[in-house]
């Protein structure tokens, strides 16, 4: 069997297992996304119903299941969770003044950036509203210190956009900050509706965090391996941008000193348009599946965390989960 059909076969095996779950969290998202003001809805419809993959709210779904929850809450944490993300890639686009987002146009190029950063505050807005009727304090606490955190890591990432000399532990700083935070509160909410252990849920919060990384690291390698209509976007755009990614960092450190000096000088004025020199230094040095091994590594030790977890069918999509995130083209 194909790793293509393999991919396939474990995506429509969770989808399975949480799909009457996804059925009443799209429901909920339509309801809360609704706003009297048309232009909120049509943004917030748009990049809502674009195709994602909602991973954070299905990986919340399993964590919770994994965990033995058997009420209705986690349909609204996974829909809160899913308007954070969606929140944060409407200002995410406007940042990086990115033109696509899921094979489509980004919403700040139909609307403009102060329609996008608005309706993207309306979504975090309207997230904390919902936290409000889950009515538990350390929900909120996650929530809460979760937008925080990751807002500190766009603030980051803006501060290191064209330092080619930045090193693997400050890019992980900004990954774990930037995109595993959110992860990381599906999956420890999970436990803490569930009234599990400390060491449950300490063990759920470290398994979403390198679940996290792992994904953003493979998203870095696929910006410059991956084809561009599966991928959804721009292929180069961290290039364009000016962001030392994992596949960077790898190629300067093995490089030859003339072409890490090209590298710098293409990371530091975000030279797309070399893209094609840059792809030839990261095969020649090995930085892609040096990077590669890397999110591997990182989504095997987040599996071992899910030792702390009685087997069941959940648990075992979310080692799946692990596999999926570091093994795909998109």
């Amino acid at each position: 069997m194909s790793r293509s059909s393999e991919h396939a076969l474990a995506v429509d095996a969770i989808s399975n297992l949480t799909g009457e779950d996804m059925l009443e969290v799209n429901q909920l998202i339509r309801q809360c996304l609704h706003s009297d003001v048309v232009l909120v809805n049509q943004i917030g419809e748009y990049i809502i119903n674009s195709g994602g993959k909602r991973l954070r709210p299905i990986l919340h779904l399993l964590a919770a299941k994994s965990c033995g929850y058997s009420g209705k809450q986690h349909i609204r944490l996974a829909a809160i969770i899913e308007f954070i993300h969606t929140a944060t890639l409407l200002h995410d686009d406007v940042v990086d003044e990115s033109d696509r987002r899921r094979g489509l146009d980004a919403a700040h190029t139909v609307w403009g950036n102060a329609a996008s950063v608005l309706v993207g505050d309306f979504l975090y807005s309207r997230s904390f509203e919902m936290m409000v009727d889950v009515d538990s304090m350390p929900v909120m606490a996650i929530l809460a210190r979760a937008t925080n955190v990751i807002a500190e890591g766009e603030v980051q990432q803006l501060m290191h956009l064209g330092n080619a000399a930045l090193n693997e532990t400050q890019y992980l700083r900004v990954v774990e900050d930037k995109t595993a935070r959110l992860f990381r509160a599906a999956a420890e909410l999970g436990a803490v509706i569930t009234s599990r252990s400390d060491e449950i849920r300490g063990a759920m919060a470290r398994f979403g965090t390198q679940l996290g990384v792992a994904f953003q690291v493979m998203d870095d390698v696929l910006d410059y391996t991956a084809d561009q209509e599966q991928l959804g976007k721009s292929l180069g755009d961290d290039l364009a941008e000016g962001k030392t990614t994992l596949p960077l960092i790898y190629a300067r450190m093995a490089a030859s000193p003339d072409a890490r000096e090209r590298l710098d000088e293409i990371i530091s004025n975000g030279q797309r348009e070399r893209l094609t020199e840059v792809h030839e230094i990261l095969l020649a040095t090995g930085a892609i599946r040096r990077a590669q091994a890397r999110a591997e590594q990182i989504a095997a030790q987040a599996a071992l965390e899910l030792q702390a977890l009685p087997d069941s069918v959940y648990r075992q999509a979310l080692l799946e989960q692990c596999h999926l995130a570091v093994h795909r083209s998109s």
